[in-house]
């Protein structure tokens, strides 16, 4: 039997995890989007969010913005606890290895995803915190 996953409990990611479902996956004009399952760090139990990505290669890049808030989002708390991560690209999914961007790549792929979505760069101006670069890296079975 396979385990219970949870959406996210916000009503605007729970309605894009719908619409990716709904739609086999299929991208927003003009945005590539990814569900990412990743393991609760306090109940263990799956987790699921939807979020923008862009590629760097063989590689799938993400913003832990949180829209902003001050606070890094649960996704990327979790995964700092278990780096180990379901995601589905489309009708596609697999098994990746997630990590923090190291200092010497974030530059790169910050502006890798502010050139995907402008509003992140708004959302770093106006917190204190940095906003995280994550990095999944395909797992081979």
């Amino acid at each position: 039997m396979m385990p219970e996953v949870h959406d996210s409990p916000n009503t605007w990611v729970a309605a894009h995890i719908r619409r990716f479902e709904e739609t086999g996956g299929r991208p927003r004009p003009g945005v590539h989007d990814l569900l990412l399952t990743t393991r609760g760090r306090r109940t263990g139990e799956l987790r699921r969010t939807a979020l923008v990505y862009e590629r760097d290669g063989d590689r799938y890049v993400l913003a832990a913005s949180n829209r902003g808030a001050e606070h890094h989002p649960a996704w990327y708390l979790n995964l700092l606890a278990d780096p180990y991560v379901t995601v589905q690209v489309g009708t596609e999914t697999f098994t990746a290895r997630a990590r923090t961007a190291t200092v010497q790549e974030r530059p790169r792929l910050w502006r890798l995803m502010v050139s995907a979505r402008s509003e992140y760069a708004a959302y770093q101006q106006r917190i204190t915190r940095e906003i995280p670069v994550v990095v999944l890296e395909r797992v081979e079975d």
